[in-house]
């Protein structure tokens, strides 16, 4: 497993320093979250040996476990997936980020439920820029007025927009939806953002095109995730073991 994941880590990273060179970036600007969901512990131990210290994850339960196990290790979790009601007293308290905030409620409550003694809990706001009816997010043109309400939540930190583009192979679409992303973040004068979360295995080449500072990035570093039918999972989609 780790010969393989050396493998992949090293070649993901130059496709990262390939696309900044060609956006005329400099080396580095952009941040790796290696997206483990569905993955053993195991996998993220041999990723950690190589370098890697950024993990995403999308099921509270699997992450819990997975954090458990690897305690002592120095690893920043991002949480990447759908954020549930009743979810957000554990994610407020075991993350350090949280990409997948798109309603005031949700924030409202990682915000009252983030434990004093950490820091603020950073966030990404995200944004449906295909305007898809399945895919979760906030509109553009809602876009404002949320970051306005959960600029205010004192134990939050937003930080930029994070989207999930429809899919499509052909890259001046990909750019297109990254584009709009980057060009709403920069309507968004005063508030400080910095972070663009956008880009995955697939097209993670157009974002860093279009300013992504974090591409989350699965299988083209873990091969594919396994199939959910070899496994029983529960209401929230963690496998029970």
């Amino acid at each position: 497993m780790r010969s393989q994941i050396q493998q992949r880590l090293d070649t993901v990273r130059a496709r990262i320093r390939q696309a900044e060179a060609a956006a005329g970036r400099c080396p580095g600007s952009v941040r790796l979250i290696a997206v483990s969901k569905t993955q053993p512990a195991d996998a993220i131990a041999a990723a950690y040996y190589y370098g890697q210290r950024e993990f995403g994850e999308n099921y509270v339960q699997e992450a819990l476990a997975k954090q458990e196990k690897l305690a002592h290790y120095d690893i920043g979790w991002h949480f990447i997936g759908p954020i549930q009601s009743n979810k957000t007293k554990l994610i407020a308290a075991r993350f350090s980020w949280v990409h997948s905030v798109d309603r005031f409620k949700i924030a409202e409550r990682l915000s009252d439920q983030r434990p004093k003694e950490l820091p603020p809990l950073n966030v990404c706001i995200q944004v449906n820029v295909s305007g898809e009816a399945t895919k979760s997010g906030v509109a553009l043109e809602e876009l404002k007025g949320l970051v306005e309400a959960i600029a205010e939540l004192p134990r939050l930190r937003v930080r930029g927009l994070m989207t999930i583009p429809a899919p499509t192979d052909a890259i001046d679409l990909q750019r297109a939806s990254f584009r709009n992303l980057r060009q709403a973040a920069e309507r968004l004068d005063g508030f400080g953002l910095d972070t663009l979360s956008m880009g995955m295995s697939d097209d993670l080449e157009a974002a860093v095109l279009e300013g992504s500072t974090m591409v989350r990035v699965g299988s083209a570093l873990f091969g594919p995730r396994p199939r959910r039918d070899t496994a029983v999972f529960d209401a929230e989609g963690a496998p029970h073991h």
